[in-house]
């Protein structure tokens, strides 16, 4: 069930997109706002593919090309960011009202764990202020190996250390 703060926050959403859609002389259909609903229910960084099975397994008639054209639109109008992580395959997650946040990788099971420290953005700040440059954003990516038991490549991993 949806809170209050879920409804505003994707009745928002929906009018980004669909003055984005209006502004750029693109059509405003039900795929696309099942996309963009879809994704703005999701908690996690996900990829075209799974968002596409995703909604195939939830009964929408979504083509694949549908989704990645509409990814594209949703990174266009700042409501989806769209992540390369290392190798692997291009990773979204939501981005309308989201704080600012920085990712640990790890390299052996490529789980993505988000975390937020206040002193990048102080350094971010004081960096720009010295260097009077206008930051705009940042991107902080650790990449590591995961120490949770159920890692699946863990047991690989310690073998060959």
């Amino acid at each position: 069930m949806q809170t209050v703060s879920q409804k505003n926050i994707f009745s928002e959403v929906h009018k980004v997109f669909s003055d984005y859609l209006e502004k750029h002389n693109q059509r405003k259909t039900q795929e696309r706002f099942a996309i963009l609903e879809e994704i703005y229910h999701r908690n996690d960084h996900f990829d075209a593919e799974t968002l596409f099975h995703d909604l195939k397994n939830k009964k929408h008639n979504v083509s694949r090309a549908t989704v990645y054209n509409t990814l594209e639109l949703l990174v266009a109008c700042d409501l989806v960011k769209k992540h390369q992580f290392g190798k692997q395959q291009t990773q979204y997650e939501k981005a309308y009202h989201y704080r600012q946040h920085d990712h640990l990788i790890c390299d052996d099971c490529h789980q993505v764990l988000e975390f937020c420290d206040p002193r990048i953005g102080q350094i971010q700040t004081k960096i720009g202020e010295l260097l009077h440059f206008k930051i705009s954003s940042h991107s902080l990516i650790l990449h590591g190996h995961c120490e949770r038991e159920n890692c699946p490549n863990l047991a690989s991993v310690k073998k060959n250390t």
